[in-house]
Parts: C-alpha cells; sequence; structure tokens
C-alpha cells in the first residue's frame, strides 16, 4: 500500500463488458461503469480507468458489420472510435461533476525511461486534481512489436506506475476458477489467491473472446505483474451491481489476489527495470553461480561472468542468464559490453549495481531485489 490519504484504484474494463451482442458500445455499459466508478470517487478513492473498446466504438462507422481482422482497418476504426469513447466518458462523468482526461500509450512509453517517468508525473498531477485519468494504448498507430499486447497488461502497470492500492479488473466472467468452468461442470471459482502457481497458469489458459484481445491468461499474467509490485488485484463480473465499490471493501463476489507481506515489492524504478525497460544483452554466467545467486540474493561479479552476449552501453539493462538459458534477473550495467572483455575491468569487484538489480525467482514469480 501507498503512502497516501486518498487509496487508489486502477480499474480495467474489457470490451466485451462495454459491447452489444452485436459488438456494437453499448452506452448502457458505459453509464453502469461510470456510476461505479462515479460511487468509488464519491468515496474519495482516487481512479484511473483503463478502458478498451476504441476498435468496437468505431468500426461500423468505417462501414464494417463486423470487427475487421486486418491491422490497417483496426486502426482505422480505432482512430474514428477513440474519440467517441472519449466522448461518452466525457459526457457521462461531466454530469456527475467530475471530469476526465484521455492518456494513450504505446510500449515505448513505458521502455523507455525518461518517458516512464513523464507518464508518471502527468498521472500524479491529474489524480491530485481530481481528474478521472481514461488510458488506453494507442491502438490507432501502434504496431504489434510495440504493443503491450492486451489492456489487462497496460493496467497492471499502470497500477504499479501510480503506486495503486488495488487492480480491479472487470470482464465478462466472474473470478478466477480451478478448472475451465465451460468444460468442467466441476469447476470451482478460487475467492482468494496468494500466489500464481504452475496449476493457476494451466487453469488459466483459453483463447480470448471476438471482441476483446486479452483472456484468462493475460489476466493471470496482469495479476502477476500488480502482485510483484505490491498490489492487490482483484477479478471479477462487470455486470454485476456495486461491483467496484463492493470490491474495494472486499465484499464482491469474485477471486481476490492477495500479496504475500514476505514478499519484496518493487518501487517504480525497480519496475520499470523488471518489466518495462527491455534488455540491451545478455550477460551469461555459471549454472551453479546463476542459483547461487537465486537463492542467495547476491550480486554479481565481472569475475562470475562466463560469456557476453550482444552489444551494450553501461547504464544499459541487461538480461542476466545462466549457461542453460534460465533467465536470473535483470540489472542496469556499470560496464559495456567493450569494456567487459578488457581484462583489466575483469579484476574489478562489481559489474552490476546491488540496487539495480531485479532478481526474478521463476519458480515463484516473485522478484527480490539485491
Amino acid at each position: 500500500m501507498t503512502n497516501k490519504t486518498k487509496k487508489r484504484v486502477v480499474v480495467k474494463i474489457g470490451s466485451n463488458s462495454l459491447t452489444s451482442q452485436h459488438g456494437e458500445i453499448s452506452r448502457r455499459k458505459i453509464e453502469k461503469l461510470v456510476d461505479e466508478v462515479v460511487h468509488l470517487k464519491d468515496q474519495n478513492y482516487e481512479v484511473v480507468l483503463v478502458s478498451s473498446g476504441a476498435v468496437a466504438a468505431g468500426y461500423r462507422k468505417l462501414g464494417f458489420l463486423q470487427r475487421p481482422d486486418t491491422l490497417p482497418e483496426k486502426q482505422a476504426a480505432a482512430s474514428i472510435g477513440q474519440g467517441l469513447l472519449m466522448e461518452t466518458y466525457s459526457n457521462l462523468f461531466l454530469s456527475h461533476g467530475y471530469t476526465a482526461s484521455q492518456m494513450l500509450i504505446t510500449r515505448d512509453d513505458f521502455s523507455d525511461e525518461n518517458r516512464y517517468q513523464n507518464v508518471r508525473n502527468t498521472m500524479s498531477v491529474l489524480l491530485d486534481r481530481g481528474i478521472i485519468p481514461i488510458v488506453n494504448e494507442n491502438d490507432t498507430v501502434t504496431v504489434n512489436h510495440l504493443k503491450f499486447g492486451d489492456n489487462d497488461t497496460l493496467s497492471a502497470k499502470v497500477a504499479g506506475l501510480i503506486g495503486a492500492d488495488m487492480l480491479a479488473i472487470l470482464s465478462d466472467i466472474d473470478g478466477l476458477y480451478d478448472a475451465d468452468p465451460t468444460k468442467d461442470p466441476h469447476a470451482k471459482m478460487l475467492e482468494q489467491v496468494h500466489e500464481i502457481t504452475p496449476e493457476i497458469e494451466a487453469a488459466a489458459g483459453g483463447p480470448a473472446s471476438d471482441v476483446g484481445t486479452g483472456g484468462m491468461k493475460s489476466k493471470i499474467e496482469a495479476v502477476k505483474i500488480a502482485m510483484a509490485s505490491g498490489i492487490p488485484s482483484f477479478l471479477g463480473k462487470a455486470d454485476k451491481a456495486n461491483i467496484l465499490l463492493d470490491a474495494v471493501r472486499q465484499k464482491a463476489k469474485g477471486t481476490y489476489f492477495e500479496v504475500n507481506e514476505a514478499q519484496t515489492n518493487l518501487d517504480y524504478k525497480e519496475q520499470w527495470i523488471a518489466f518495462h525497460s527491455g534488455a540491451q544483452g545478455e550477460i551469461i554466467v555459471e549454472a551453479e553461480r546463476g542459483q547461487f545467486i537465486l537463492e542467495q540474493s547476491d550480486s554479481l561479479l565481472v569475475s562470475d561472468i562466463y560469456a557476453v552476449n550482444g552489444t551494450f552501453k553501461d547504464g544499459q539493462v541487461v538480461s542476466i542468464k545462466d549457461v542453460n538459458s534460465n533467465e536470473i534477473g535483470m540489472g542496469i550495467i556499470n560496464y559495456s559490453s567493450k569494456q567487459l572483455n578488457d581484462e583489466q575491468v575483469q579484476q574489478a569487484d562489481t559489474a552490476i549495481d546491488r540496487k539495480q538489480f531485479v532478481c526474478l525467482h521463476l519458480e515463484t514469480s516473485s522478484p527480490v531485489t539485491v
């Protein structure tokens, strides 16, 4: 939890929860969502809304009877739909006395540290002024290799960025089950989850809806990011009455993902290294040394380095792997790839700044900083 007088909640709403059975944006569903957010605001919460729906809102204006398939068509639909979506949100929030703002983000905005900080500063100003930021990926210009992939992932990264007190993911399902409820009549909903186990990840496998882009698997990946940042999450059905207010009060039907107090929570700088930065190269260590780093949360010595892959400068982020290609963590390197091959540098004490090395325990997906 963050040290604030007001609690912050990031709300993610999927396209399927905003559209009619014909795939068009439903004003009735948006009105319900706005009412839910207003209830939170009236209870002195700060709210960031991560909303899908731009393509769904715009594709019929292009003359399509169904959601388009090609990237240019989707981006054209989003360029129309994003404006229509924001106009609807703005008018509805204004009718309750609140102002909404639009923030369109790409993965590049998070992978560049300066832009990452700028997004954080902008959101802080908006929230401090009582504004409701409405966030979406900039679908009109984003190409696949620069995409977050889905708004589930984006919402978790936004939650970590602003130090949210809760991430609420609303969709057309009422929680996480121990098996696929559409195939297994005995599947049981998990009301509380304290750790994302391989069994949970296996149960979460499944395709996205025809309208949206993120299925249960993407929601679990988002929850893992949020939990690593010390943020509890909730997954529930969007059409339930008072779902948001009940969720923050721990009274809603759904799945609550609780943060383990023994788990190290990443600050925003560490989150940037672990989840956003993108490695510029690789440092390879022996398997035994890699295991020791994982178990003992130890720093990495230059003398530990077995090989260097890629070309990078000092101060850039690199991935640390063992000789079996198992990822150990990511860190900001103190030397360039060229320097690491220099015999004099190989006599130095450390290659990684201890305060900027994020060690990812892959068996638990729990980060530990060393």
